[in-house]
């Protein structure tokens, strides 16, 4: 199956003489061209679980699969190739390099993969075009505001053409406006570019632009009552 499994998926951290259960019995699946969100309080267990999903952090019990491939049956050097080529995250802050220009943002995602190519530079511009960021190519990050930060966020996280998104808290840093847009420019690469999307966020405005909404409380996953919202108004 394409797209994300998580199959009865816990997490559980040893302190002392004491276990603490981060992430408890998770079941879900996120298919191309759905774009799901987590939502619960801090310490519930979404940055785990999120953690999981991007091969960053290896589950104490249970089965994630990716695109067909039980990751948690691959060793380190593999893991990292899956997480370079198959696996695009945007982050509550957009993390961009301070002394690369928005172009070379881009551009430095191919250069961990190996060389830069004159199609990959044209990729990167057609993607910039796209997502309304040609005139800012050449600018740096100080001189973006935040919202064509997080777009140049966006675009880095689709250079490598992945096939799952993970955002987390996307909207964290930005005002009403600049979140819905940022969100709505998620809900619409998801679906044009058929890729699974995950976005762990604690802002409730934004989730009619997701296919579904999951609650996460004390490590456990459940179906949020504001899915049923979602699936009446669509």
């Amino acid at each position: 199956m394409s797209g994300i499994t998580f199959n009865h998926v816990s997490k559980v951290y040893q302190q002392g003489e004491n276990q603490v259960v981060a992430l408890s019995d998770v079941s879900l699946s996120v298919s191309q061209g759905e774009f799901i969100a987590v939502v619960g309080p801090s310490g519930s267990g979404k940055s785990t679980f999120l953690s999981i999903a991007g091969a960053l952090l290896q589950a104490s019990e249970g089965e994630v699969t990716l695109n067909g491939k039980v990751i948690g049956d691959l060793k380190a050097k593999d893991l990292s190739k899956v997480r370079l080529e198959e696996i695009g995250f945007i982050l509550q802050t957009s993390n961009l390099v301070p002394y690369l220009n928005v172009l070379d943002q881009l551009l430095v995602v191919k250069k961990m993969a190996g060389k830069v190519t004159n199609k990959d530079k044209e990729n990167a511009k057609e993607l910039l075009q796209h997502l309304g960021l040609e005139s800012k190519i050449k600018k740096f990050p100080e001189h973006l505001s935040g919202g064509e930060r997080q777009r140049t966020a966006i675009a880095r996280a689709l250079m490598n053409d992945p096939s799952i998104i993970l955002a987390d808290e996307p909207t964290a840093s930005l005002d009403t406006q600049r979140a819905h847009e940022v969100v709505q420019l998620i809900s619409r690469e998801v679906k044009s570019r058929n890729k699974a999307a995950i976005m762990v966020t604690h802002d409730e405005r934004m989730l009619e632009y997701c296919d579904k909404v999951y609650r996460m409380e004390d490590g456990k996953l459940m179906q949020s009552e504001f899915q049923k919202k979602v699936a009446n108004d669509k």
